[in-house]
């Protein structure tokens, strides 16, 4: 049963990564990757809340795999971020690669360690 729950996450997840990536990065003309800057955003946050919830008794772990797991498994990525970044800097761009990865690691972290607070897991 486990696996089938990441599987239906994960299903949710991939097609809404694409669709959020889109739309988010046809919304702007700069080189930056400002749809996969998103959905890693959106999907830590997510994560945190899943993972401060299930820390602090409010949420099961068959949510942790449904959701923490399958769905923000495969919303987020980490691939595409590398990609983008190496792109960047090979095309000229080092100023643009080297603000992705700051900018990217450091949204996530935040919105990671905000979810978690949010999800309850921070605190006593």
């Amino acid at each position: 049963m486990n696996w089938f729950l990441v599987v239906v996450g994960g299903a949710v997840g991939a097609p809404l990564r694409y669709l959020t990536d889109r739309a988010v990065q046809a919304r702007h003309t700069s080189g930056f990757p400002w749809g996969t800057c998103a959905v890693n955003a959106v999907g830590s946050l997510v994560l945190g809340v899943v993972t401060g919830a299930v820390a602090s008794g409010a949420a099961s772990s068959s949510v942790q795999l449904l959701v923490g797991t399958g769905l923000c498994g495969a919303l987020t990525t980490y691939s595409t971020f590398s990609y983008e970044t190496l792109r960047l800097a090979e095309t000229g761009q080092r100023l643009l690669a080297v603000a992705n990865a700051a900018v990217s690691v450091l949204v996530a972290l935040g919105a990671v360690t905000l979810g978690l607070a949010l999800g309850g897991g921070l605190g006593g």
